[in-house]
């Protein structure tokens, strides 16, 4: 989303100096490909990408809750919120924390 909406500033704002819009630009791609990178290795069953995805849906809450409340756009704040939730909830999971902690258990 965050890549999607660096392509977004980068289309509206030609006929601009780059220059002004290049840190935002720059801002929202490293963001964007960080959370590609968190996926990525979640799906490829690294273990050190959990603690990144957790940060990271706990960080998406405050976006659930402007949605919701300021912006006033109900429907896409309770998607988005149910999402966020359910993420983090199997993420934090016991399976989960199983998995993440296989490497180091003494049973090894």
């Amino acid at each position: 989303m965050s890549l999607a909406f660096a392509v977004v500033i980068g289309i509206q704002t030609q006929g601009q100096p780059l220059g002004s819009v290049l840190g935002e630009l720059g801002y929202f791609v490293v963001i964007g490909l960080a959370v590609v990178f968190v996926g990525a290795t979640l799906m490829v069953g690294r273990r050190g990408a959990r603690t990144p995805a957790i940060v990271t849906q706990l960080l998406l809450l405050p976006v659930v809750y402007s949605l919701i409340g300021p912006s006033q756009q109900l429907v896409l704040g309770i998607a988005a919120g149910v999402y966020v939730v359910l993420t983090f909830l199997l993420l934090i999971s016991e399976r989960s924390r199983m998995w993440a902690m296989a490497p180091y258990s003494p049973e090894k």
